[in-house]
Formats: C-alpha cells, structure tokens, sequence
C-alpha cells in the first residue's frame, strides 16, 4: 500500500490520513513517539510473522511493522511441538489444514534449509471408527490400514486398529519463525521488547500506544496474540469471541529416535507421539483439562499429576516409554468457541482484525490463518496462486 494510496481519503480525529504529514518523531523507550505503518501486526510468532509475510506477497509496497512484547518467536511458538497432519475436526479446520499443506510443501520445495521435517505417520484408534477417520483425514492423508506398528506400540488394545499416512511433517516452530522473520527484516520492521498498552481505532485507522507513550498509527492492526487474550489493550475487544485459554502438557521421553520413527497419532484420546529427530528424543502431547488459565502467571513445571496422567495413557499403548517422562514443557493456547479458530474484525471500520484462537494447532493452520487475514484488508490484492479459495467471512467458524 503505497503512502498516497489513502490521502485524500477523511481521517479519524487525531489520525493523520494515510499519506499526511506526520510530526517530527521524538525519541521514547518504544521507539518514535509517532509512526505510521500500513499494517501493524501485534504477536510475533509462527503466525504473526506468516501474516506480515503474507501481507508483503501481495503487496510488496506495503509498510509492515511487527510488534512484540518479548522477542521474536518467544511465546507460545517457543515451546509448540510444530506437528502438522492432513485432518480437521470440521469442515472448516479441513480447508483451512488443506491450505496450510500446500502452503509447507511448496515453502520446503522452495526452502530445503528451513527446519521443516517430513515424517511418517501411524493413526491408532477402534476399528468401528475407521469411517470416522476417513471422514475427518484430508484425502491426502491416503489412509491405508496397516499390520505393522510403530516399533515404540509392541501391540494394539483389543479391538483397535493401525493406518499410515501420508502428509505429515513436524518443524523446530521456534527456529522456523526465526528463519522466516530474518528474511522479512528488509523490508519489515520489527519492534521487541515493546507493549501496546491501548488502541484506539476509528474510521481513518487505528492508534497504538506503545510502552513509554509513543504510539504507531496503522491503516489496519492485525492482533495475533497466541493466548494473551486478557491483555488488557484488548481484552474487551476481543471477549465477545467467546474464545478460552487452555493449558497444553507436552512430555519430553528420555529415548532416542531412530531415523525411521513415525509420528503416533491416538486419534480417540487426542493424543500424540512424536520423535523430535533434531533434539534427539520423543515428545508425548496429551490432552490436559485446565482451562482458563493466564498464560502470564501459569506455572510451567510439570506437576505429578501432569506425569501420572500422562504415563497411564503411555502404558496402555507405548509401555516402554512410560517410565521415561521425567520433564517437558507446559504452555497454554486459546480456542475458538466452537473448536474453530477465529479471523474476525473487531471494529465497525473493519480497521482492526483479530486472528487466532487455533486450539493447539497454531502452527499447523497459520499458514491458512494469515491468508484469511490478510484477505480482510481490502486494499491488499487476492493471493494470485489460489484463485479458487473461496471469499472470505468475517469470521471463520
């Protein structure tokens, strides 16, 4: 968006029309104590990054400031376990997971470097609900059954049934968001270590105030922040979403990996198993009940209770691994209010949008995520390489 595309167009009180002159910045802890950005994206990680990227793809004129409270990457992207696999619950997550797959394909094509891993996978569940799997699995997946298990599943409980699949792949998210955002530093800024403390938005854009007082002035702000829904710059904002925080337990099992290790998707318990062959070691994500939870003061040590929970679903299908969960990591994440994550404006002016709320699937749909956002700033052109996706709604439920 280059700075005259909106000059002539009438601001709201106190917000420059994009393109006016702007006064002579002061200096201040956050930085300017006035800019002005076309888009200011608030959350960087895995997907704020993916927006600002998906904003510059389609406009390569477009002014990008990124804004983060922490570093880069720093939050809940730090501890995701980055696993990706073709399925969704609706048909909604389906599509969105869809576009995400192409997405990581075409980006690993592209970027061979980048710590994106493609790995096997191995779905256990009853066999009265292999219908129900083909249901929810992308065709990608091409789920087959199988005879042949993980060798970390010496065998199946009685009644179960084992399918391999294709289209997964795990990524370091944390160094990816990295790699990603290094990439963006030309042409993007990048503001760490700086709190919005209120926003203010109107007709002509909004106002970020920053830590110290400065403030940024946007056309349009993209929130994306992970689980800081409660932040106190949105919380009002962003309530009637409906959207909860949810802790998330993942156990590091002290057992090395072998090359050809799989994935190990237990598809009734919302559970998996997952060899992180860059770290060396397996990882366990199950599913934990704590819900609306602050993310700020959640205590991040494994508690006996994470550990005996976590070791009784491990003896009913990998045994041998249960008696190795000694640590792992503790974090939350924020779902939608019917399972589905959100993209949505805020704002009657459509200046300020909100995306997130993916339910443990940050990574795995950011891709998908950025591209619905980006599609809600009318300024930007369509994404030229998916001329068949379908319009976008104001929000995605």
């Amino acid at each position: 968006m280059p700075a005259d595309r909106g000059a002539e167009r009438a601001a709201e009180p106190g917000i420059p029309a994009t393109g006016a002159a702007s006064p002579a910045p002061a200096a201040s802890p956050g930085g300017p104590a006035r800019a002005r950005t076309d888009v200011a994206v608030v959350g960087a990680g895995i997907l704020g990054v993916l927006i600002a990227r998906e904003v510059l793809a389609r406009d390569p004129r477009a002014t990008v400031t990124v804004l983060d409270r922490d570093m880069t990457g720093c939050g809940a992207t730090r501890r995701s376990a980055g696993l990706h696999f073709p399925r969704g619950a609706n048909e909604t997550v389906r599509t969105l997971a869809a576009e995400s797959q192409r997405f990581y394909e075409d980006l690993r094509t592209a970027r061979p470097d980048l710590p994106i891993h493609p790995l096997g996978m191995t779905v256990i569940a009853p066999e009265r609900a292999e219908e129900h799997l083909r249901e929810v699995h992308l065709p990608e997946a091409k789920l087959r059954w199988t005879a042949e298990l993980p060798a970390v599943v010496p065998a199946l409980p009685r009644g179960h049934g084992a399918w391999e699949g294709d289209g997964c792949q795990y990524a370091d998210v944390h160094a990816l968001t990295q790699r990603l955002a290094a990439d963006l530093r030309p042409a993007v800024t990048f503001r760490e270590g700086v709190e919005v403390t209120a926003l203010a938005s109107g007709p002509g854009g909004t106002r970020l105030t920053l830590t110290g007082g400065a403030s940024l002035d946007a056309d349009h702000v993209v929130l994306a922040p992970g689980p800081w829904l409660a932040a106190p710059a949105w919380r009002e904002l962003v309530a009637p979403l409906g959207a909860r925080v949810k802790k998330i337990v993942a156990l590091h099992i002290d057992v090395p990996c072998a090359p050809g290790d799989r994935a190990v998707v237990l598809h009734t318990e919302d559970a998996f198993l997952l060899p992180l062959h860059h770290r060396g070691h397996w990882l366990f994500s199950y599913t934990c009940q704590e819900w609306d939870v602050d993310p700020d003061t959640v205590d991040p040590a494994l508690t006996a209770g994470h550990l005996r929970d976590a070791r009784a679903l491990l003896t009913r299908y990998a045994p041998g691994l249960a008696a190795h969960c000694r640590s792992g990591r503790v974090f939350c994440d924020a779902y939608g209010a019917a399972g589905t994550p959100v993209v949505t404006p805020l704002d009657p002016y459509g200046r300020l949008l909100f995306a997130g709320a993916a339910g443990g699937s940050g990574y795995r749909l950011a891709p998908a995520l950025a591209a619905r956002a980006a599609d809600l700033i009318p300024s930007l052109p369509p994404p030229a390489s998916l001329p068949s996706r379908p319009s976008p709604r104001k929000a995605t439920t």
